[in-house]
């Protein structure tokens, strides 16, 4: 059952009316999880055909009173209260986590996604590129524009498309021609995720072309986001989403960790072309180019340390790898030491064989 998941602190937002709407008349689920700040109770029942057991919505109370040992450990007033609406929909028997944003509602490209997939572009990067950066918007449009963590010296890369994979995706083909691809993001027209230094030079509204998707080789690294993204359960473990570190690289450093563990299941991320629109709550730009600062000073260092870890191959791992993956950035000071508490909490909370 396909299980989405957002946070919020507000009332339902006309996104959240619409995303409701498409999930209407489906068996699909919705879980929403508050904050300290915010409602206590979350109203859908303006929404046709949406039926009351197509929600959970956990309060700050709710989640306070829940039994995952994660539970105590995660700060309040912070966008990691997701964990909690995560590890509840794995408990409802997601087959599917679909997570979004209470300012993203879906277009009409928007539909349930399956992890087996065809018709793919593949990117070609040189083989003496290391890290080789990838950016992912360029696929889309041929505008300039770049996603937020993208290193700011890599924005005018040379892309090179190709119908062919790099032989490490060799594994990920079936029969059929369709790859696994056991995290797809989908792409957000109107105010796309993007960093404030784009939005301080460049800002406008802005719409992606509809492209085929594009799958990214073991290697190549691209930031994605928490806005429009599908997970399939062997990858569930990869869904934390990290408490100490700047509010606008939480989720950019989660993808990091996300991808590499990727490679060791031979595959990589999936990127769709719009299906979301994103209707932006306010936001001080120089706010947000201040808690992007570590990004923009350590996201080459941070995923060469990712590329140097050694890990493990194979689904049974993914979880020792996500723990091996941030061991390796405490180390070297991306993380404090406090995280791994949290992350031995979350793993300890994530079903063993999920649905």
């Amino acid at each position: 059952m396909l299980q989405a998941v957002i946070t919020t602190i507000q009332q339902p937002t006309d996104c959240v009316l619409r995303l409701a709407s498409a999930l209407a008349g489906t068996e699909a689920g919705l879980v929403i999880a508050g904050d300290t700040k915010g409602p206590t109770e979350f109203d859908l029942s303006t929404v046709q055909q949406f039926s009351p057991e197509q929600l959970s919505f956990l309060s700050i109370d709710d989640q306070l009173a829940s039994d995952f040992s994660l539970t105590p450990h995660l700060p309040t007033k912070h966008y990691c209260r997701k964990n909690l609406g995560y590890l509840h929909a794995m408990r409802l028997g997601a087959t599917c986590i679909y997570e979004t944003d209470d300012d993203n509602a879906p277009i009409e490209n928007w539909k349930p996604r399956e992890q087996w997939i065809n018709g793919l572009r593949f990117v070609t990067a040189a083989v003496d590129d290391q890290p080789r950066w990838v950016n992912v918007y360029k696929c889309f449009s041929d505008g300039l524009i770049w996603p937020r963590g993208l290193p700011l010296d890599r924005i005018g890369d040379a892309l090179t498309m190709g119908d062919a994979p790099e032989t490490s995706l060799s594994t990920a083909a079936d029969e059929t021609g369709k790859y696994w691809a056991p995290i797809q993001q989908g792409l957000a027209n109107g105010a796309p995720d993007v960093d404030a230094v784009w939005r301080l030079v460049l800002d406008r509204e802005f719409d992606f072309e509809d492209r085929a998707s594009v799958m990214l080789a073991p290697g190549q690294w691209c930031p994605f986001n928490t806005q429009t993204t599908w997970w399939w359960p062997a990858v569930f473990p990869l869904l934390y989403v990290p408490s100490y570190c700047s509010f606008r690289m939480c989720d950019i450093w989660k993808s990091f960790v996300a991808q590499r563990c990727l490679w060791e299941l031979g595959t990589g991320v999936v990127f769709h072309a719009p299906e979301v629109v994103q209707e932006r709550n306010p936001h001080n730009l120089m706010r947000d180019f201040e808690d992007e600062v570590p990004g923009y000073l350590r996201n080459h260092e941070l995923v060469q340390i990712l590329e140097d870890v050694s890990l493990q191959q194979g689904p049974e791992a993914v979880g020792p790898n996500l723990r091996a993956c941030y061991a390796a950035l405490i180390d070297r000071d991306i993380f404090p030491e406090k995280e791994m508490q949290l992350i031995d909490a979350w793993l300890s909370d994530v079903p063993a064989e999920p649905a």
